[in-house]
């Protein structure tokens, strides 16, 4: 499924500039049309499980707890 710039920008929750700035550094694969460039949506799959797992990955190390200090209870 191709999607055009708008609505690629909307898939990924960013603004359209971004998505212009990436297809000039040549960062998104595009095909032109004659008229708009067309974005192929499964290109983003991979993009979007690694976010998934990174965001995942930082709730749980945010909710582990902290260890004991082993110097809070050492008196001298």
């Amino acid at each position: 499924m191709y999607l055009s710039i708008k609505e690629t920008a909307e898939y990924l929750s960013l603004p359209e500039e971004y998505i212009e700035t990436l297809i000039r550094e040549k960062r998104i694969r595009v095909i032109h049309d004659g008229e708009q460039y067309l974005i192929y949506k499964e290109q983003f799959n991979t993009h979007l499980e690694q976010l998934e797992k990174y965001k995942k990955r930082m709730e749980e190390e945010m909710n582990e707890p902290l260890p004991e200090d082993p110097d809070v209870k050492d008196e001298d």
